[in-house]
């Protein structure tokens, strides 16, 4: 394994050890995602080339998920694409309600450099950007603010011409953010940085001032989009990652919502298809029942003919060119090579490396997976997370202990209070005596 800095790896080991899905260093001990890895790289580029692109993935509770998009987060960020990530909730986010899936991605808008939200820093970096355009012509001298910050503003309407046409507000609000920071008002500079950013309830005064009237609407988010990626291609970012997780929950809604959230995103669909967002690539995340059953994808028939994708029994002959790719989850080689190479990460930076390689051997390992899968009724596809946390938990206590042997002084313990509502639904109870069995009488 080659070397990680202590920062990353204790990043990545200390989410294993609460039980959750780090947010980077994923490609340390990312196992059974090679296959995806060349289309993938070649759908970024695509994007990258001034296309745009969509992919859905679909597997079940379990299936790894969550982690897939943010490994793919991850190599989308190498290749310099900002990344935002979105769970949809018929309270919180609901998906049809455009505005507030825009503002949500605003918030969580990362980058290689910048953490959630990069928002500010990304239009920041942009009209810096559009000043050294101006400098470089050589038309501006640098010490003439005011013909600068003129040149700036003509440059800044002709790039979002196209984006001004459908929705001058945003225009409107970046001009005003320029002009707000060259006159000195951070106050409203800050207010306008919100309303590009889809916040409602912006003080009147900042909107008076950059001549934009009400908050960003459903319309207006797609407009605000196109802008967005307008920035980042000028930023130097050629694409704009997003991921919706969780779409499932629309079947649980209510009938209304449902239809309104599979309408919207037949209507992304449309817009990517006709490459109306030039630098998105938009995943989506969702259970086979979403994509197959009768409150999902299948109860829209435009959507589910834009999504049919054939499945062969095999899923080693998936094409992970068409719109659907499948999570098939783990098995207990995939689980054994999982602990394998966190045992190694954990091993590089332990205060005794050689122990915990000798104490947690392989075979260790693979009793122990087994061990772990045994405790969810043998639901091996469900049992990373609680693997990986027990294992990172016995790792500590070899490292910690020169006496401890976990053959010896460890016996897998688990408690409901620990688990997901999926992995309580498969957990093994066991009873100390008869007595203790309940009887449905």
């Amino acid at each position: 394994m080659n070397s990680v800095s202590p920062v990353r790896r204790e990043e990545v080991v200390g989410a294993l050890r609460r039980g959750t899905v780090p947010h980077s260093g994923l490609d340390l001990f990312a196992v059974g995602l090679e296959r995806f890895e060349s289309v993938l790289d070649k759908e970024l580029g695509t994007v990258t080339a001034g296309g745009a692109g969509f992919k859905a993935v679909r597997g079940e509770y379990g299936a790894g998920k969550t982690f897939f998009v943010r490994w793919l987060g991850e190599r989308a960020k190498r290749a310099n694409f900002a990344v935002t990530e979105i769970q949809i909730s018929e309270t919180e986010t609901p998906l049809h309600r455009l505005e507030t899936v825009y503002r949500r991605l605003t918030e969580r808008l990362t980058t290689a450099t910048q953490p959630p939200s990069a928002l500010r820093e990304l239009v920041d970096n942009w009209v810096y950007a559009l000043e050294e355009d101006v400098l470089a012509a050589g038309e501006v001298g640098e010490d003439d603010e005011d013909a600068l910050n003129a040149a700036v503003t003509t440059l800044l309407e002709g790039r979002l011409s196209e984006v001004a046409a459908t929705n001058p507000g945003f225009a409107a609000a970046l001009r005003g953010y320029h002009r707000a920071q060259a006159e000195g008002e951070p106050a409203i500079a800050e207010a306008l940085i919100a309303w590009l950013g889809g916040q409602p309830n912006v003080a009147s005064a900042a909107k008076r001032y950059a001549g934009i009237k009400g908050d960003l609407d459903h319309f207006g988010a797609l407009s605000a989009l196109k802008g967005l990626l307008v920035l980042l291609r000028d930023c130097g970012h050629p694409g704009l990652l997003v991921v919706l997780d969780e779409l499932e929950t629309l079947q649980r809604a209510r009938t209304d919502t449902r239809e309104k959230g599979l309408n919207a995103l037949r209507q992304l669909l449309d817009e990517i298809a006709n490459n109306q967002f030039p630098g998105l690539y938009l995943v989506i995340t969702g259970t086979p029942a979403f994509f197959d059953g009768p409150q999902g994808v299948q109860r829209l028939a435009p959507l589910a003919q834009r999504m049919a994708t054939d499945f062969l029994p095999d899923p080693r002959h998936d094409n992970l060119r068409a719109a659907q790719v499948r999570l098939t989850g783990f098995d207990l080689d995939k689980l054994h090579d999982l602990g394998v190479a966190v045992r190694e990460l954990y091993a590089e930076g332990a205060d005794h490396s050689q122990r915990v390689r000798s104490r947690v051997d392989d075979s260790y390992l693979l009793a122990f997976a087994e061990a772990v899968a045994g405790e969810l009724g043998g639901k091996i596809g469900i049992a990373p997370r609680l693997y990986l946390r027990k294992l990172v938990d016995v790792m500590d206590r070899v490292d910690q202990n020169d006496d401890f042997d976990p053959r010896r002084h460890y016996s897998l313990t688990v408690g409901a209070s620990e688990l997901t509502e999926v992995e309580r639904g498969a957990h093994v109870q066991r009873v100390a005596s008869a007595d203790e069995v309940e009887l449905d009488l």
